[in-house]
């Protein structure tokens, strides 16, 4: 009886579910460096591999273009800020307000520790000549964000505690102190640099003041 060969290659095992975690992670923090010190325009891909220590076509076995590339960074890094409020809500009786504070501020407070605000300014700045890049933030961070705001405000008006539906009809207000100081430190930082964190706080404790326990009478 004549034996078939195995085909080459056979009994080859990929790499391992961990290896493959930690190459992408290499990958996706040599992204962020190059794309912050470059811009999305000059970023090179193979500049990326190099500084990963992977070669370009391991790279793209893991993001077809530098498009796909940026789209990975940007869920790495704001996995945490969009994370914080959505799906989730406010405690049981806890008012909007507190929820705000306790789960939105710590996230606006490390924008510039993390690096995301420069991700930020990037799209701010480049996201007009590069539909992909705005196409992308707005995928992975501006429609979740706003979409949560909106869920929060409509709870909020429903409980009684916000007078009007502002919220509701635009979102992106709740967003819009944390965005205006991001975009405050990339132009004048070095000289008077705000505290995103105190910007977004004096914000909320602006449009959702606490209101004092009734004494009864």
């Amino acid at each position: 009886m004549t034996q078939v060969a195995p085909a080459a290659g056979a009994g080859r095992r990929g790499p391992s579910p961990d290896k493959t975690a930690r190459t992408r992670r290499a990958i996706v923090a040599a992204a962020l460096d190059v794309f912050l010190e470059r811009g999305f325009s000059d970023a090179r891909m193979i500049d990326v591999a190099t500084r990963a220590g992977v070669a370009k076509g391991t790279l793209y076995l893991y993001f077809r273009d530098k498009e796909a590339l940026f789209e990975g960074v940007l869920r790495e890094m704001m996995a945490d800020l969009v994370g914080a409020l959505s799906p989730q809500g406010p405690a049981p009786g806890e008012p909007l307000r507190a929820f705000l504070r306790r789960v939105a501020l710590p996230a606006f407070r490390g924008l510039e520790e993390s690096r995301r605000a420069g991700l930020i300014r990037l799209v701010v700045t480049e996201g007009g000549r590069f539909p992909d890049v705005a196409a992308a933030y707005r995928r992975v961070v501006v429609d979740p964000v706003t979409g949560a705001i909106r869920r929060l405000a409509q709870e909020a008006v429903a409980r009684g505690e916000l007078s009007s539906d502002a919220l509701v009809r635009f979102p992106l207000l709740l967003a819009a102190p944390g965005l205006t100081a991001t975009i405050w430190n990339g132009l004048y930082g070095a000289e008077e640099p705000l505290d995103t964190g105190a910007v977004v706080e004096a914000f909320l404790d602006w449009v959702l003041p606490e209101v004092p326990p009734s004494d009864g009478r």
